[in-house]
């Protein structure tokens, strides 16, 4: 480019929104939805009433005719012959706001943006109660900027109005009358725009754009790819829009993108796409493509362009088709990854889509032995940081392994190759453990030690709950498990540690309970692990349960008299090695096979206590305080027994006090245990349906001089709701009702 590449031509605010309304000027609106405060549109004609330059625009002369998406939802007359590069928000500020044409926001709704303006001192505003309360405001500058009311009655409209608030002098009729003749006389405001010619190749264009130094958002070559896509493949861009407006939308009445793990962008599924297409990484192929041109031998031809082009069209569809998308997510659950807050990399998580494709869709690889291998990819991607430094060009390194790949085989075989020689015995023994020196709450090394957890069945510390259930992204009580500081920092403080970074090593932290945590508060390990310790042998835990405890909390033995270097020190090269556990276990879990149903020991299921598969309830129906009959009585026992059925399963016991003691059937009254039995599955058919029989076992049972009713209850296929739609799900030692949004995101992970 040795030579200037634009000429500066100017406009008059009238016939750009002219041209743009017509359609002979094309806005991609690439950083839709529009993401301007409107105090920043108020800013704007605020500089323009006052004569003050707004900045240059910079067009492009394509030399194609597409249809391509423009500003407003109308039919435009022609298609466009230049398409703004530079300045979409200014003009789409101004189009809005002197079309009344609607704005679309981040959350995906429409907004028509309105703007207030005070005659009497020149002043612009939001529009708000305030500005439609205060007579001295004309409340909505649209109507006249558009022409649907005229100067004359706006001045009019506005005498007549602020003379009911307060005497109007000549000298205000002639300033608000000069006032709104100038706001009328924007239109007419010269913009200037640079503008390149459509011999300019689409590089340069790129090239122009990303330097733009813009007073808006900075810009980058994704956004530019996405105007080339609005001005040649205008459809293909529009899918890739709704499909990430989907995913941020709960939807319980049909399919759709939304999930527990990511919210993807335009710009990450097109990646996606052109990988899939190309087994390319850089976004700047995609200009090669749209144009036609061979990305190895540099030619150009219009047939290429056609073959390319449908190429990218079919890889586009497989991104986007639901089947494969939440196929693809099963593979993070599989690494042991339950929800967006685990995920550390979103550049790993798309790649690794890229990979699950062309193993799905192009090289037909097993279902189940596909998610086995891109879950181990993912957890190897994510644990070592593979995208962080330079992503483009391991991506199209990782990429390249794969051309030559034509079987399952070679497939498998490349990504295991790949994967041994990042993951080498020096990487667990002498990388992993140093990366885990850190009190970053983001460390990858951290995230993939808790997604080990998840894979082994951890327990949460001093707890018979797993990790994985308080992981769930549907499990939201206000108070479960904490992320707790094994040597606190107050007795830290006593040895002399307070640095930050030396108090928040990640190797000083394990989950515990909230309740466990406030009992420990400032003591040292040596004082309340004996406690704890205690309190478990006297809930009958066995000591090999308790070493089993330590070891998936990576703790050393008698790491509680530890100094506490030594303890750090010790405690990373564990959770190295539990790391790779984890790591070595995906793939290998084979689900249980089927075995009879265990006769029930009542004695021995009181004795634990209430848990998350136990629940006692002193009656059905009955209040013990009033001893009245009481339907917020038999609301507990369905939501309890809904709870069970939704999750893993478990025993609600009726007749047992919370604390073991008997209460015993009578108390309900009913006669006799048929009628009893009777009136229980009218409930639960009248509240849940009667199709949840089939994994429902009610019994009648001897406790000691008492008579109890067991209700086994064995987890479902499919959710089940109350007839008030309800979720409910059992967590720990109660029965939660979910939100809207969390029952979406626990029926896709545990149903779908």
């Amino acid at each position: 480019m040795d030579q200037t590449v634009f000429q500066q031509v100017t406009f008059p605010l009238s016939v750009l929104l002219g041209q743009i309304k017509t359609g002979h000027i094309g806005l991609p609106d690439i950083q839709r939805p529009f993401v301007w405060k409107n105090v920043k549109v108020r800013d704007l004609l605020d500089s323009m009433y006052r004569g003050y330059p707004v900045g240059y625009l910079l067009l492009w002369q394509t030399g194609v005719e597409p249809t391509n998406r423009t500003i407003g939802g109308d039919q435009k007359q022609v298609a466009p012959s230049l398409v703004i590069v530079d300045g979409q928000q200014r003009l789409t500020s101004l189009y809005a706001v002197f079309t009344g044409e609607e704005v679309v926001r981040s959350d995906f709704s429409r907004e028509r943006i309105r703007i207030a303006f005070n005659p009497l001192n020149g002043r612009f505003d939001v529009a708000s109660a305030a500005t439609d309360n205060d007579r001295s405001f004309v409340s909505d500058i649209t109507p006249l900027l558009s022409g649907q009311r005229n100067l004359i009655a706006t001045f009019n409209d506005y005498i007549t109005r602020l003379e009911k608030a307060r005497p109007v002098s000549d000298v205000d009729r002639g300033a608000a009358e000069e006032a709104l003749g100038r706001l009328q006389g924007l239109s007419t405001f010269p913009l200037t725009a640079l503008q390149l010619a459509s011999n300019v190749q689409e590089e340069h264009v790129a090239e122009v754009f990303v330097r733009i130094n813009s007073t808006g958002k900075p810009l980058n070559q994704a956004d530019f790819i996405l105007t080339l896509m609005s001005v040649f493949w205008d459809e293909g861009r529009t899918a890739l829009e709704e499909f990430a407006r989907l995913s941020k939308q709960p939807n319980i009445t049909e399919p759709s993108p939304f999930n527990p793990f990511i919210e993807p962008t335009p710009d990450r599924l097109l990646r996606v796409g052109v990988g899939l297409a190309f087994r390319r990484a850089r976004l700047e192929y995609v200009y090669s493509i749209l144009r036609g041109k061979d990305v190895d031998s540099g030619e150009f031809s219009e047939d290429l362009r056609d073959e390319q082009f449908k190429l990218l069209q079919t890889a586009q569809e497989k991104t986007l088709n639901l089947t494969y998308w939440h196929d693809f997510l099963q593979c993070l659950t599989q690494a042991g990854y339950r929800s967006k807050r685990m995920i550390n990399s979103e550049t790993a998580l798309f790649f690794a889509y890229t990979l699950y494709l062309i193993g799905r869709t192009e090289l037909q690889v097993a279902p189940k032995t596909l998610r086995n291998a891109v879950a181990r990819w993912f957890f190897m991607s994510s644990l070592t940081g593979r995208y962080t430094g330079s992503p483009e060009s391991a991506m199209e390194s990782d990429l390249a392994m794969l051309r030559t790949a034509k079987t399952p085989a070679e497939f498998l075989g490349a990504l295991q190759n790949a994967s041994d020689i990042a993951l080498t015995n020096d990487f667990w023994s002498v990388t992993l453990p140093n990366e885990l020196a850190t009190s970053s709450g983001r460390s990858p090394s951290l995230t993939a030690y808790h997604a080990a957890q998840v894979l082994l069945n951890a327990p949460v510390l001093f707890s018979d709950t797993n990790v994985s259930d308080w992981l769930d992204p549907f499990v939201k009580p206000a108070k479960s498990i904490e992320r707790h500081h094994l040597f606190p920092k107050t007795h830290l403080s006593t040895l002399g540690v307070t640095e930050r970074r030396d108090t928040n090593q990640i190797a000083n932290y394990a989950y515990v309970e909230w309740t466990d945590n406030i009992k420990i508060g400032a003591a040292p390990p040596v004082e309340y692990v004996p406690q704890f310790e205690r309190a478990l042998q006297g809930a009958a835990v066995s000591e090999t349960t308790l070493h089993r405890m330590y070891r998936l909390h990576a703790l050393p033995i008698g790491w509680q008299m530890m100094e506490y270097k030594e303890f750090l020190a010790a405690r990373r090269e564990l959770m190295a090695a539990l790391i790779r556990e984890g790591f070595e276990r995906i793939g290998t879990l084979e689900p249980s096979p089927a075995i009879a149903q265990p006769v029930l020991n009542i004695q021995a299921l009181v004795a634990g206590g209430e848990g998350d598969d136990v629940e006692f309830k002193s009656t059905l129906r009955t209040n013990l305080h009033t001893g009245t009959r009481d339907s917020a009585m038999e609301h507990a026992v369905v939501k309890t027994i809904a709870g069970f059925l939704n999750l893993k399963g478990g025993t609600l016991i009726i007749g047992v006090h919370d604390d073991g003691t008997a209460v015993g059937v009578e108390a309900d009254e009913f006669g006799s245990e048929d009628k009893m039995n009777l009136h229980l599955t009218n409930l639960v058919n009248s509240q849940l349906g009667e199709s949840v029989w089939a994994n429902i076992h009610a019994n009648f049972e001897d406790f000691g001089s008492a008579r109890v009713m067991t209700v086994r209850c064995e987890p479902v296929s499919q959710p089940v709701y109350d007839k008030a739609k309800r979720l409910f799900v059992r967590t720990g030692h109660a029965t939660h009702e979910l939100s809207a949004q969390e029952a979406v995101l626990f029926v896709h992970e545990r149903f779908d």
